[in-house]
């Protein structure tokens, strides 16, 4: 397929990343194409339907059903067709590429007092595109509809080339409309009968919008078509009002049941949203590092139900919440919490509270809303007969229920199960009147589960209406007509696991396995968000390879060994990991807690084993060392680095663009050696002297002693020399890494013993000290306790209940908060500190400062690096007011901006010296440490 326009791509990460969407479904596309426009779009179909390949389509690859993956060319709007070309505030409607994420539109839309009203859970990385294919729906469709019922028109490509523009009264197309109207003509009282008798009818095609009753309107008919009928090039949405104002309110029941049965009375009342969720979704949550605040918000209860209560004024809103009783909350950053917990539900529940995997397949059943809580009591009922777990969750008030369960995917017999208990609900849904699609779709998981629903009639017109659009089967092929197994190209499958591997880390929280690791990503899309800490080099490059989700397709197929047959030394796995900065948000941000810088790690000591490694990883992944004999003569390599330092760069095999660090005359210890202790009065810290606070930038260290000191703390110093290991760590060095933590213990046992607090300055090796040293060094009791006693300097100094040496400040302050500190315990106590000293801060949200230790220094990595900056805060730096301070813990974030701006960023022990009332002079601090 030469022929295909230059956006395609071939080759074998592209095309792993593909592989999946956040469904259990695995199939390894021939081709990926990213068209920037029409005429591309155009053209890859004409090629592909000329060979004989099937086209899929893709947005977001949110589809939890297998809807938007194929063997054959998959084509991402998501990348390039991506923009909102109008918004008519005075119609209330919106014109929009496939490719655009909904929460773009409703930020726009926000603007002008009105929003879309389908808002699914993953509305920061789907597509009206993907929306319009599965006619999704959200929590805002008891009030504002499905995405058919605010499509107005669609701007649709055909398989045979032809452009229509569908709408009520017409497809665009006199022929097509005949033959529109003929199949409805023949099948009135079915589609009467069987089709649209309630919201969440999402399962077949949307036939009910033909009838004459409904102003046979193809582009509703169209939505939920799954890409089979047609490629969306563009639409035409209505838009909702906005209401005045609202609150949150949240009621908690004894049981799910109560929850299921309660909704549809509170839909009823006028509410924008009636959610539910049991409480195995919060044990789940709560089983996640850090997460337990959001949960704790919730009121007593063993299920909940979240209502968004409309109002002309927040009064009105308060006072209707209150009639319907519950939690009212009003608090901005509460409801945030709230709602969080239940967008992150369809993560959240891929892991059961004891670390068991949890999956789709019968994730999406909709039945009407007064049969729910029945439906779901007999669905748990089938769920204990067969040894099932899982976790409910979903939009209660239209009897729409989201469910994961436990399932052994890894088996055949396992699968064969999954096949008996998905026969098993189907027949227990068509019992009760229901749909075995909500809002997903039916894909590849229910498809063939139609004829348990529907009559043979209303199947032939299913038929029949997609021969209308797409006679020769070209489109999406496999969903809903001619369906493919629902057990079939199942992942992970059995053999899913060809390559063994024994990990160097412990990997704890998967049982020691790494492709368990791996297999934590569902697929959810959490890593494809436009803005936020997550993944960075997705956010600049906008690329599936790199984000979190595509980099675990890739891993996995590596494991798998039938696609990506080299195993570790596959140059296609090594090249989709090179961007990751290693920030670590991963760990967090995504909802089952991705690793993905631990994984990078992992394969790159594999990939390197018994090879000779890249230069820039004995520069960058030697830096201790490096930098300890840089002490001999500082001042030498400082002026030859000013002389010389793009040709330095370059002969270590780094990114010459970069400037040479240069080295301090004095380091850290050699300035503690150099004073007289001061004694404590409230007991003795040890201030770990990592490399960069010791070797190369020893201000931080100097001013953290002496505030701690002001505090009443006796500091010391270990009484070897210690490093995390951090840079062998991130460089794949592992073996190295471990050694170098073990002398570290080594040094640090009798402070240790002592049961000393270890106060740590550089964020990241903090980082390693409290999280990898025992996942590195599993069963070490100086490792365990070493983890145990590590804060923070900002930790320590916040949690201080003496006299307060400090006086306010009252200045402004541009944060940027390291990403392995985001990741983990977070910047709260540092935060606080800021405040009680009168520091207005501005916090830089958009995580990682695209240097990130050695990645920022690497060949190749220089335009991410530089771009990740210019995302938020090489801005910010830049807009600062010149006595605005800039705050960054991190060694690489200051060298960061030290390198892209005019500014020079410090740490927060230098803020708080300056704050110190009885404080030295100006520079007399500088002047003893050189």
């Amino acid at each position: 397929m030469s022929e295909l326009p230059h956006a395609a791509r071939l080759d074998s990460a592209t095309r792993a990343a593909y592989s999946s969407d956040a469904s259990i479904y695995r199939t390894v596309p021939a081709a990926i194409v990213e068209p920037r426009n029409r005429d591309e779009v155009i053209r890859a179909v004409r090629v592909a339907v000329e060979h004989g390949v099937p086209v899929t389509c893709r947005g977001g690859g949110t589809s939890i059903a297998g809807n938007s993956v194929g063997e054959g060319l998959v084509i991402d709007f998501s990348r390039h067709m991506n923009r909102l070309r109008t918004i008519d505030p005075d119609a209330r409607t919106a014109v929009v590429e496939p490719g655009l994420v909904l929460s773009k539109l409703l930020g726009a839309a926000a603007q002008h007092g009105l929003t879309f009203g389908p808002d699914p859970s993953t509305l920061s990385r789907c597509t009206l595109g993907g929306m319009i294919g599965n006619n999704a729906c959200g929590p805002h469709s008891v009030a504002w509809g499905t995405t058919a019922d605010n499509v107005v028109d669609l701007d649709v490509l055909l398989a045979d080339g032809r452009t229509i523009t569908a709408r009520a009264g017409t497809s665009g197309d006199p022929v097509l409309d005949e033959r529109l109207r003929a199949l409805t003509a023949d099948n009135l009282a079915d589609f009467r009968t069987e089709l649209g008798r309630f919201s969440r009818q999402v399962s077949g095609y949307g036939l009910a919008s033909l009838l004459p009753e409904n102003g046979f309107h193809v582009a509703r008919a169209l939505v939920g078509s799954e890409g089979t009928c047609g490629l969306v090039l563009g639409a035409t949405v209505r838009l909702a009002r906005l209401p005045k104002a609202k609150v949150l309110l949240v009621r908690g029941f004894d049981d799910v049941y109560q929850a299921a049965e309660a909704a549809p009375e509170f839909a009823g009342t006028g509410v924008l949203t009636a959610e539910g969720m049991d409480a195995q979704l919060i044990d789940a949550l709560r089983a996640r590092p850090g997460s337990s605040a959001a949960a704790d918000l919730l009121p007593p209860g063993q299920a909940w139900v979240y209502c968004e209560v409309p109002g002309d004024t927040t009064e009105e809103a308060l006072a209707r919440a209150r009639e319907l009783g519950g939690l009212v909350v009003t608090d901005a950053a509460e409801t945030a919490a709230l709602w969080k917990i239940r967008r992150d539900g369809a993560g959240l529940a891929t892991r059961m509270a004891d670390g068991g995997e949890a999956w789709p397949g019968w994730e999406d059943s909709a039945v009407p809303p007064e049969r729910l809580s029945g439906y779901l009591r007999e669905l748990h009922g089938l769920m204990a007969s067969m040894g099932r777990r899982g976790i409910a969750y979903g939009h209660f008030g239209e009897g729409c229920l989201h469910l994961r369960v436990d399932w052994d995917l890894t088996s055949s017999r396992g699968i064969g199960e999954y096949r008996e208990f998905i026969e098993s609900a189907a027949d227990l849904v068509a019992a009760h009147g229901g749909s075995f699609s909500g809002e997903h779709g039916d894909g590849r998981a229910r498809s063939e589960l139609l004829p348990r629903m529907y009559s043979k009639r209303v199947l032939d017109a299913f038929a029949g209406f997609k021969g209308v659009f797409d006679p020769a089967g070209a489109l999406n092929p496999g969903l809903l007509v001619d369906p493919k197994p629902l057990d079939a190209d199942i992942r992970p499958g059995p053999g899913h696991n060809r390559l063994e591997l024994t990990p160097v880390h412990a990997l704890s929280h998967d049982g020691g396995s790494f492709a368990g690791a791996v297999r934590r990503c569902l697929g959810v899309g959490s890593c494809r968000q436009p803005s936020g800490t997550m993944c960075p080099s997705f956010q600049v490059t906008g690329d599936e390879v790199h984000s979190t989700r595509g980099r675990s397709r890739v891993l996995s197929e590596m494991l798998r060994g039938e696609f990506i047959t080299e195993g570790w030394r596959s140059e296609a796995v090594r090249d989709a990991l090179d961007l990751c900065l290693s920030c670590k948000a991963c760990k967090t941000s995504c909802p089952v807690n991705v690793d993905m810088a631990t994984y990078k790690a992992e394969f790159l000591h594999n990939h390197y084993k018994g090879r000779v490694r890249p230069r820039a990883h004995y520069a960058v992944g030697w830096l201790p060392l490096w930098a300890r004999l840089a002490t001999v003569a500082p001042w030498l390599l400082n002026a030859v680095g000013a002389r010389m330092g793009p040709t330095m760069l370059r002969l270590a095999g780094l990114e010459p663009r970069r400037k040479m660090i240069r080295f301090p005359h004095k380091t850290l210890r050699a300035w503690m050696r150099g004073r007289t202790p001061v004694p404590g009065s409230v007991g003795t810290v040890v201030l770990w002297p990592d490399t960069f606070t010791n070797l190369l930038d020893p201000s931080a260290g100097r001013a953290a002693v002496e505030v701690l000191e002001a505090l009443g703390y006796r500091v010391e110093l270990p009484d070897g020399p210690v490093c995390c290991g951090l840079t062998w760590h991130s460089t794949g060095q592992l073996g190295t890494a471990r050694r170098v933590l073990r002398k570290s213990l080594r040094s640090l046992g009798s402070q240790l013993r002592a049961g000393h607090i270890v106060v740590g300055l550089e964020p990241s090796c903090t980082q390693v000290l409290r999280e990898d040293v025992t996942e590195l060094l599993p069963g070490d009791p100086a490792a365990k306790a070493l983890r145990s006693q590590v804060r923070t300097f900002g930790e320590l100094v916040a949690a201080h209940e003496g006299p307060w040496p400090f006086e306010r400040l009252d200045a402004a302050a541009v944060v940027q908060v390291h990403c392995h500190q985001e990741s983990g315990a977070g910047y709260g106590p540092e935060l606080s500190l800021l405040r009680r000293l009168g520091v207005d801060v501005d916090r830089v949200s958009a995580g990682c400062c695209g240097l990130a230790g050695n990645f920022g220094f690497e060949p190749g990595h220089w335009e991410v690096a530089q771009q990740c900056a210019e995302r938020e805060l090489y801005p910010k730096t830049r807009a600062a007011a010149a006595g605005t301070a800039i705050i960054a813990d991190g060694f690489s974030c200051r060298t960061q901006v030290a390198q892209g701006t005019s500014r020079r960023a410090e740490h927060l022990a230098l803020v708080l010296r300056r704050a110190l009332k009885d404080r030295l002079s100006p520079g007399a601090s500088s002047r003893s440490g050189g």
